[in-house]
């Protein structure tokens, strides 16, 4: 085999195993050069339950037992009082799973703040904002995500961020339906408790 051809083989196996590294999370390009942020969200969600409802149903696979039905998409590593660090999955292309190591802060019962540790990009930092209005929660989501390198940090920011956002709106759903009914469960508890 010629040199040439090493030469390119070994080129693109390193360009196939850097791309599979940023878009797994495993490797983090952070070089602090051309770094360029944009916006996650903002996503509203309407949610027909009280707010401490809403607040215990995002909390509990965190602060709680991580139910087996989240154990593909979420691992706590480290719990606090009112801190977890966590890896979330979130399936890509072609069979590959990016994996984010973030730290995840509760302040109940209005706020839950996200920081991002290790995934694709350099920076992310989130939030959910929970308003309660006669027994009705509004949840707003928003963030900042950031990536390095100029315009192939631009490119790459909006790709990893139209996903993010695309996986915090299933989330959010979730969220919603868990916690209506809930609510629900607890409202027909009391109305035949009344009776």
């Amino acid at each position: 085999m010629s040199r040439r051809r090493l030469l390119v083989g070994g080129a693109l196996a390193a360009a196939a195993g850097a791309y599979v590294g940023v878009v797994t999370g495993r490797v983090t390009v952070d070089l602090g050069w051309g770094r360029s942020s944009r916006l996650l969200g903002p996503l509203v969600v309407t949610i027909a339950a009280p707010r401490e409802v809403v607040f215990d149903v995002i909390a509990a696979p965190y602060l709680g037992r991580t139910p087996m039905a989240l154990a593909g998409k979420l691992r706590v590593l480290e719990r606090g009082e009112d801190m977890v660090l966590a890896e979330h999955y979130t399936p890509v292309r072609g069979g590959l799973v990016a994996t984010t190591v973030e730290t995840v802060r509760f302040s109940r019962p209005e706020r839950v703040s996200f920081r991002l540790v290790r995934g694709p990009v350099p920076y992310v930092v989130e939030e959910f904002l929970l308003q309660e209005q006669d027994g009705v929660t509004t949840l707003r989501y928003r963030g900042e995500l950031a990536a390095d390198l100029w315009a192939l940090g631009r490119w790459w920011g909006g790709v990893v961020g139209r996903r993010w956002d695309a996986a915090v709106a299933a989330s959010l759903a979730g969220v919603g339906a868990e916690a209506e009914r809930r609510a629900g469960v607890r409202a027909a508890a009391s109305r035949s408790r009344g009776r």
